[in-house]
């Protein structure tokens, strides 16, 4: 992209335009490869599995022949999408505030938890909550900001979701971490997992050095306020700020609404409580 493209359109417009739409502006040039008409092209290529965005396929003869021409491949902050996203961070240093739906998902109790086991048991049993939570939240869409610990915290564009519908991808992915982390189930959960989700606006975009360590993350008060929420859900349960219950449009009734005291904010801020679901006999 030249010199004189980047001075006439403003990087926010930029980076805004690709995370709600998954398109560049007009007056932005793209390669050849991601232009609209080769994601026509991409989605008869085989074969699955592919880029949620612009169809190239990773597996198959597809896939040899992009990896081959334009190195395309899984990328690393979600490997249902490609790593034109990060090429584009790379190109477009820089961000844009606009609104995605939030979710962290934390242990519960970890330090007692780690007490009881001994530290290889407990690294493996951290191990497995990353690839099971990081695999959901792929699935729905979303991308992972960080892993912190005993918790992850994932943001979900409206451009990487299903029908842009942001809001009820981050609802869908936190009902399905709180299932396959096994709350529900008559024996209980493998791991006791709390979860919050909230839709607001946050800055999304590059950070880190050019060509060494850059990544894609998510800071803002937006943020702040969904790991408070995930600190104060219980096990097995998942609080959801209203604005996210609007967003996705979920039904509320029999769900508990609780008055929660988040730090930093001298105004209740209420939330729903969804609790995972039981099996069924």
């Amino acid at each position: 992209m030249g010199e004189e493209t980047k001075r006439n359109v403003p990087v926010d417009e930029v980076w805004r335009a690709y995370m709600t739409g998954g398109q560049l502006p007009q007056g932005v040039s793209l390669p050849w490869y991601e232009s609209a008409g080769m994601r026509a092209i991409a989605r008869r290529l085989p074969s699955d599995p592919r880029c949620n965005v612009c169809y190239y396929p990773f597996g198959g003869l597809g896939g040899k022949i992009v990896r081959s021409l334009i190195r395309l491949e899984p990328s690393k902050m979600n490997p249902h999408l490609c790593n034109v996203c990060e090429r584009f961070a790379e190109e477009h240093p820089g961000g844009a505030e606009l609104e995605v739906a939030l979710l962290f998902a934390d242990i519960r109790g970890s330090t007692p938890l780690a007490a009881k086991m001994n530290a290889r048991d407990f690294s493996r049993l951290i191990d497995r909550f990353y690839k099971v939570t990081t695999n959901v939240i792929f699935m729905h869409g979303g991308l992972v900001a960080n892993l912190k610990g005993d918790g992850i915290a994932a943001f979900f564009p409206p451009a990487f979701t299903e029908d842009h519908n942001y809001a009820g991808a981050a609802v869908r992915a936190g009902r399905a971490i709180l299932a396959e982390t096994g709350h529900g189930n008559v024996d209980g959960p493998w791991v006791p997992v709390g979860v919050g989700i909230h839709t607001g606006e946050a800055y999304v975009g590059a950070v880190g050095e050019p060509g060494r360590n850059l990544d894609i993350t998510v800071l803002g008060d937006n943020v702040n306020i969904t790991s408070r929420l995930s600190d104060q859900a219980q096990q097995g349960e998942m609080l959801v700020s209203e604005a996210t219950v609007s967003g996705a449009g979920l039904d509320t009734s029999g769900h508990e609404l609780r008055s929660l005291t988040l730090k930093g904010k001298e105004e209740p801020f209420a939330a729903w409580v969804y609790a995972a679901e039981r099996e069924r006999p």
